[in-house]
């Protein structure tokens, strides 16, 4: 027998040493990122939304937490002073008192705590109507979309602040109605814009899928279609958010709002408006807090925009 090596003739073998740490590091990066968080990195990427976003949380972070630090309620009167008197650090009165003797610092927090909850609710009231519709017309099609786009018709050609003006008289200008009486002319063109991304959905193979699979029309509206058109919301409910804290101020600048003592921005700009020739604070501190909320959530609905937007993947 020969003493040859038992591989001679044959091709050498592969070189299946471990790959090294840098090739390992690459593999990692080229790991896959799902469209959330690419949109993500995108919003990250944008300084107006993001900085719009911290303003945004910093603003309603003091707003409801800022009222408990403050040595004076929103509705205490100072008995010793009843007229408005410029910020003092001995009485307390950081940004002094309005006409009446109020603390204006505790009240614009108020004031702010009151146009963030009519914002995020009313939005939320809206959100839910025309989600709900708009989805169902949309999937549904026939008489169905029908019905619910000729009411939704209807109900544009109705004067939208007429018809909250005629809420707050009739049923009485009670806090909680104004988030229903907003949010119920609010959804209309939600429905709509989620009634054309359903359109587009709804032939899709994955909804030809779901059907074949036996689903039934609320469970693949719920877990198909809904969860798709959340892109397009989120952007439309940034928009609609400051659009309603303008009309609540609006409904509040006209007296129809909330009700003393209670306050929010729009009030405290109204009351500021008559008192602007003596007392200039009393109008420009609310009105600056009110165009910050409403410049920030606009910045970030843009910014939203473009980070789920699929035209620019």
């Amino acid at each position: 027998m020969s003493d040859a090596p038992m591989n001679e003739g044959r091709p050498p073998r592969a070189n299946l040493s471990v790959p090294h740490a840098d090739a390992l590091d690459k593999a990692a990066d080229v790991e896959g990122r799902s469209l959330w968080q690419d949109a993500f990195r995108r919003l990250q990427a944008n300084r107006a939304a993001m900085i719009s976003a911290i303003v945004l949380i910093v603003m309603a972070f003091v707003c409801f937490v800022g009222p408990v630090l403050v040595p004076w309620s929103y509705e205490e009167i100072d008995w010793d002073i009843l007229e408005a008197a410029p910020p003092n650090f001995d009485t307390g009165h950081y940004l002094g008192t309005d006409s009446l003797g109020r603390d204006l610092l505790a009240r614009i927090l108020q004031g702010g705590q009151v146009s963030f909850l009519v914002g995020i609710l009313a939005t939320s009231v809206a959100l839910v109507i025309g989600v709900t519709v708009g989805a169902t017309a949309g999937f549904m099609g026939g008489r169905v979309d029908q019905v619910l786009m000729r009411f939704v018709d209807v109900m544009y050609a109705v004067p939208l602040m007429f018809f909250i003006i005629i809420l707050m008289v009739v049923f009485g200008r009670n806090f909680y109605l104004m988030f229903l009486a907003i949010g119920f002319v609010e959804w209309l063109t939600m429905s709509r814009i989620v009634r054309g991304q359903t359109l587009t959905l709804k032939n899709k193979e994955f909804i030809e899928a779901a059907r074949a699979s036996g689903g039934s029309t609320i469970s693949i509206i719920a877990r198909h279609i809904i969860p798709n058109v959340l892109g397009v919301v989120i952007v439309y409910v940034t928009l609609t958010i400051p659009q309603v804290i303008l009309l609540e101020s609006f409904l509040s600048f006209l007296g129809l709002g909330v009700q003393p003592p209670m306050t929010s921005w729009g009030a405290l700009i109204a009351e500021g408006a008559q008192e602007m020739e003596i007392t200039p604070r009393t109008l420009v501190l609310p009105a600056v807090c009110l165009s910050t909320t409403l410049f920030c959530f606009n910045f970030l609905g843009d910014g939203l925009r473009d980070a789920l937007d699929p035209k620019d993947r």
